[in-house]
This record gives structure tokens, sequence and C-alpha cells, in this order.
């Protein structure tokens, strides 16, 4: 079942009673109209600076998985990254992975206000409508984000296949390494960590509201078709099964 939806968000599982809220921030690359395009080629508009190809799939198998409420950004984290404080700079990056976006240079504060009240206020307040109505319910909770990272990276391959990224709360993080398939390079705070700034989601939805967190890093070759899709999103609810048992989040998806 969908749920509440703005331009900026969509809410999927709205009535799901599992024990988790799936966040994908970057699920999009939609720029609306009036934008232009921010200036950007199609290419570059269709690439990994523009959002997190296949981690919105993953995140709806992984909330179908635990009977999980989910919430998916609908614009472009070049319009606003919606994992950024508003006072971040790369919450409206000028340059993206060596490409310059012509739509975020020299923006007023009047400009990025309105930004910020059209794309990550409405997202920022939905996800905290969505976790306060858990509470209030009083269902257990942990936040998870899932997010897709380039296969290589200022032209050295990258060989950290799932990131386990977490920021002062290691419980849920923790819990997943110790259960980790050691096929898989499997490793903690890469290819980014709380150093690199992308942690806000954590902390601001996760940290200040006491609820295990973690964000799940996918190298973005391992789930670029449907099968892949697929086969990842099992390991990850295998891994996440067994660590939510650990920390002794349990619910529905137990049943």
């Amino acid at each position: 079942m969908t749920g509440p939806r703005g331009e900026a968000f969509e809410i999927m599982n709205a009535d799901a009673t599992g024990p988790v809220v799936i966040v994908c921030e970057h699920a999009s690359n939609h720029i609306p109209d009036g934008y232009d395009g921010l200036g950007l080629t199609c290419a570059a508009r269709d690439s990994h600076i523009a959002w997190d190809p296949g981690a919105e799939d993953v995140a709806q198998g992984l909330a179908e998985a635990f009977d999980a409420p989910m919430i998916a950004g609908r614009i472009s984290r070049l319009v606003y990254d919606c994992n950024r404080p508003p006072e971040a700079p790369s919450a409206i990056p000028a340059r993206s992975a060596g490409i310059d976006v012509p739509g975020n240079a020299g923006l007023s504060q009047e400009a990025r206000a309105a930004r910020i009240k059209e794309v990550y206020a409405p997202f920022s307040q939905a996800l905290d409508d969505l976790i306060e109505a858990r509470r209030r319910a009083d269902m257990p909770c942990a936040l998870i984000t899932v997010h897709s990272f380039t296969p290589v990276w200022q032209g050295v391959p990258r060989a950290v296949e799932i990131g386990i990224l977490h920021d002062a709360d290691t419980r849920l993080a923790d819990a997943m390494l110790a259960g980790a398939d050691p096929v898989r390079a499997i490793v903690r705070n890469a290819p980014y960590g709380p150093e690199d700034g992308v942690t806000h989601t954590l902390r601001r939805h996760g940290l200040d509201k006491a609820l295990p967190n973690v964000m799940i890093e996918i190298r973005s070759d391992l789930i670029a078709t449907a099968a892949q899709q697929a086969q990842i999103t099992r390991e990850l609810s295998s891994m996440l099964r067994a660590a939510l048992a650990r920390i002794g989040v349990t619910g529905s998806h137990d049943a």
C-alpha cells in the first residue's frame, strides 16, 4: 500500500508493521521542470551523480521482506541531497564527481532556502511523522538507509562490495558485521564514513530518536539487473534478520 506522497517523497507500505523503517534518499534522478535540467547533459542527469542506481529496488525488496514502511526521495540529489543538512555545501553541490553543475553555481541564500523548503523539509518531516506514528503505536523500530556507489572512483576500482556505515550508534552495524558473509567484501564505514558527512539521516532520524540505525552502501555493478537486485536483497535480508535479533529488535517479520 502506498501512503502520503509529495513531489519530494513517496511513502510505500505505509501501514506495514515490521520492526524497521527503510529509507532511500537517492531513489530518483528526477529534476523538476523549472530547473532547466540544472544545465547538465542527459548523460550526466542519468549518471550516479544524480541518484543511486539500483538502490530503490533493493530498498523495496527489504521493505517487502520485513513488512516495513519505506520512504523514497523523488527528486534528484543534485537539486537537494536529503542526506545532507541545510548548512552543508554538499546539500546543493556546484560540482559532483568532477562534473560541474551549472544550475547550482552561485545560488543566492533565497534560492537555497527555496530548495530546502521544497525538497528537504517535506522529506524530513514525512520521515519524522512516519517514525513518530510508530512510536505512538509502541512498535519496535530500527532505521535502515539504502544507497549505492560506483565500482570505480577517480580511475581506481573499488574492492568493497557492501559498506555497513554507522555514526556514534554502532549497535546494528556491529551486529550485521558479526554475521557478514566472509565471501563478500563487506566493510565497516566504507567506501565512505561519518567523516565524509554521509550520516545525516542516521543522526537526524536515528541517533536523535535513540533508534538503532545503519546505512547500507552497495556497489552499483552488483545491483545492475533485477536478478542481481534480488540476490543482494536476499543476502541483506538474512544479515539484517539475524542482526535485529541480536540487538533485540523483533516484530512481525519473525512471525
